[in-house]
């Protein structure tokens, strides 16, 4: 391990870590999408673990690659956190039944991300569609100036 993931963080070195600001990281912990703000008591510093840096990465790389909105974008954290727990219950049992209910919850959580993807898809899919239009009308008035 790393002597980042052996430690606490402040702020400011999530900050830099995740190319971020720390005004976006306490929104984050405001609207939900990072924990942390509950947990700690009025004043007291903000510390952070390496799977809170992760976290962060992971929604920076979702907003930009799938463009959504905060809303969405929570959506989206709130199943693959849900994911992640049932991962590690998962691991702590043998019982096939109780692997059976995990891995069907997990469908489920699936889903909803698939769903939200695929949503964004056709969005950008209409978007190119009236693009690829306005790319061929240009190039109609243009050979009919020629």
């Amino acid at each position: 391990m790393s002597a980042v993931s052996d430690r606490t963080l402040r702020i400011g070195e999530v900050s830099e870590l995740t190319g971020t600001t720390p005004r976006t990281i306490r929104y984050y912990e405001e609207i939900g999408l990072l924990p942390g703000a509950a947990d700690r008591t009025q004043g007291k510093h903000r510390s952070y673990t390496q799977a809170d840096v992760d976290r962060v990465r992971e929604i920076i790389r979702l907003r930009d690659l799938l463009g959504l909105s905060l809303e969405r974008l929570s959506q989206l954290v709130e199943a693959e956190t849900a994911r992640a727990e049932l991962r590690r219950e998962y691991h702590e049992t043998d019982d096939p039944d109780t692997h059976r209910r995990i891995l069907s919850q997990s469908l489920g959580h699936i889903a909803n991300q698939l769903q939200l993807v695929r949503e964004r898809r056709g969005e950008l899919d209409q978007l190119e569609r009236e693009l690829v239009e306005k790319r061929r009308s240009i190039h109609k008035r243009l050979a009919e100036l020629a």
